[in-house]
């Protein structure tokens, strides 16, 4: 290879060595192939948004390609400048390659399957990815998140503790949900039939979509556990390109698995979440497994089909719409699953158009949702999908993935959508045929009662819904209606917790947040965000500070928010006073 990179800083160098190591058949196809014909251009997202050129398909690779043509290519090597080959020497060239590999392509793979040549984009713009983030260089949120993998096993920076009482709260639910004190969520059960790996999401955020699996499990008489390490199924390996990353990810769950030794595993509705841990995982770790994976949706059409369950549609009485995830549609080939389980949960299933392997991306793909640098860009391409979702006149919006939700949740909220989105698996256990109690919301345990809630929000409204919620359970609560007020408020009560809104004139809930986490009076204070606001995702991945304890979108359900201030509430409690999980 011809030595063109004297006088390169040491970044940009590093990447012009890694690039011919990073290379394989596949990916010399890629470079090599394309005869810019433009059949991909349509198939993008960001180009039929935007009208911009430079959002093309081809455009995007070809700010990677001209590498392949200066360094690889035998004529580029020759007389680089006639076939536009060009090398990277400094920070700024790197920065302007990351702008495009991660703020414009969010590796769907849409415009692959529209290529007569099969030229694969996301290959190559996950193949730069890891090469820049290995000297770097990449969003905030892809580290942030990607460091909480390596140090804490999941991506959310999920204590264990938490974790094990987060399962202890939900097990508690399930028995009031179900009316059987007997029903369990299983914790290193061993020789079972599945051990469930899941997003951290559902146990940081969403635990209504955990819920609604261990309720299903229960329903089916399946003999299952969940892992109490090794229980995240994400994998920000396939999203910044490091394939270390990616093994160390996939060990964690698959040494556990064998420990246990389980028959299968099942992974929750995460798409990118399935295709790693079913796929890639094991190819970066260079490693067979002794058992089979399977998606969650396999494994309820297995328990529809085999009469182990029996749904009842009239639960779900609105229209209901569903978004392909692009892991599971086109690089996993899951379409039918889902609209099986729909259409047998849901009174009015309405298709999307294009669908299956040709939906659009949810634009929060390739771990676009951790990257707020680009959320402008995102919501203004996003104008897609919204067109979408409003033609087919649904009133809810299912998937299969919570990459998907949060990306959805926010294009909904910028384009006035004002419809829900919930996971297959939520439908699902809604129209479960099944005994019910009521739920144990509807009281607040002894030990909990008393306890201070602080409310920080400028509508009023909301202030008073929140509040008479809280009180009517047995809660104490404080009120603020700016930054300033609730800073006020936090320092002289000290309350047991604090629900904090984002939007709010003059200082924002993000700066109280921080000013939360970074003052070491306030530290243990829990904090749940509830808000409408689509920049939360700043305080999830985009931080400098721990996390929010639970979040909440506006408007607010009763139940969730009962419940989440539960979990949050006995969280705190069993810290400050440790039991064991049931």
């Amino acid at each position: 290879m011809a030595d063109h990179t004297s006088g390169s800083n040491e970044k940009a160098k590093a990447v012009v060595e890694a690039f011919p190591k990073k290379l394989n058949r596949q990916a010399l196809l890629s470079f090599a192939s394309c005869v810019h014909c433009g059949m991909c251009n349509d198939s993008c997202h960001y180009y039929l948004a935007t009208g911009d050129p430079k959002m093309t398909p081809a455009y995007k690779a070809d700010q990677v390609r001209k590498l392949f043509k200066y360094h690889v290519d035998w004529l580029g090597r020759l007389a680089p400048a006639w076939v536009g080959g060009k090398t990277f020497t400094d920070d700024a060239q790197l920065e302007e390659l990351k702008d495009v590999v991660f703020g414009t392509c969010t590796m769907c793979r849409r415009c692959t399957i529209s290529c007569p040549f099969g030229v694969d984009h996301a290959l190559m713009m996950r193949m730069t990815r890891g090469m820049l983030s290995a000297q770097g260089v990449a969003p905030e949120g892809v580290k942030v998140v990607s460091n909480d993998q390596w140090q804490t096993g999941n991506q959310m920076g999920v204590s264990q503790e938490d974790y094990l009482e987060t399962l202890a709260w939900l097990q508690d639910e399930l028995r009031n949900e179900v009316g059987d004190p007997k029903a369990e969520i299983p914790i290193d059960k061993a020789g079972v039939n599945i051990v469930f790996v899941v997003n951290p999401r559902e146990i940081k955020y969403a635990p209504m979509s955990l819920l609604a699996a261990a309720k299903i499990f229960y329903a089916a008489g399946e003999d299952w556990t969940m892992p109490s390490v090794g229980w995240d199924n994400t994998n920000f390996g396939l999203f910044s390109g490091d394939d270390k990353l990616g093994a160390h990810m996939g060990n964690l769950a698959y040494d556990q698995a064998i420990k246990l030794g389980v028959k299968k595993m099942v992974v929750s509705e995460c798409g990118h979440g399935f295709r790693a841990t079913k796929w890639e995982a094991p190819n970066w770790a260079g490693r067979d497994l002794p058992f089979p994976i399977e998606s969650f949706l396999e494994t309820m059409v297995e328990y529809v089909n085999t009469g182990r369950i029996m749904l009842d549609p009239s639960a779900n009485r609105k229209p209901v719409t569903y978004h392909d995830p692009c892991n599971l549609g086109r690089s996993a080939g899951i379409t039918e699953e889902p609209r099986f389980l729909l259409k047998r949960a849901c009174m009015d299933y309405r298709e999307m158009t294009p669908n299956r392997q040709e939906n659009y991306c949810c634009t929060g793909g390739g771990g676009a949702m951790s990257m707020s640098e680009y959320s402008s860009r995102r919501l203004q391409v996003a104008k897609v999908k919204a067109d979408q979702i409003k033609a087919t006149g649904a009133a809810c919006v299912a998937t299969a993935c919570h990459n998907c939700v949060d990306g959805l949740t926010d294009l909904i909220k910028h384009y006035k959508i004002n419809i829900p989105v919930k996971n297959v698996c939520e439908y699902v256990a809604d129209a479960l045929v099944l005994r019910r109690a009521a739920h144990v919301t509807e009281e607040m345990p002894a030990e909990l009662r008393g306890r201070s809630v602080l409310v920080i929000d400028d509508d009023p409204d909301v202030v008073t819904y929140l509040t008479t919620l809280l009180q009517d359970h047995g809660l104490k609560t404080f009120t603020a209606r700016n930054a300033a007020e609730g800073i006020k408020v936090a320092r002289r009560e000290r309350p047991d917790m604090i629900t904090l809104d984002i939007s709010m004139p003059g200082r924002s809930g993000i700066e109280v947040f921080t000013w939360l986490r970074s003052e070491p009076e306030m530290t243990g204070i829990p904090v749940c965000i509830v808000t409408g606001a689509i920049d939360f995702r700043q305080l999830m991945y985009h931080r400098n500070v721990p996390p929010p304890d639970g979040y909440i979108e506006k408007p607010v359900k009763a139940d969730l928010l009962l419940m989440t201030v539960r979990r949050i509430l006995e969280i705190k409690l069993h810290k400050a006073s440790p039991v064991g999980v049931s």
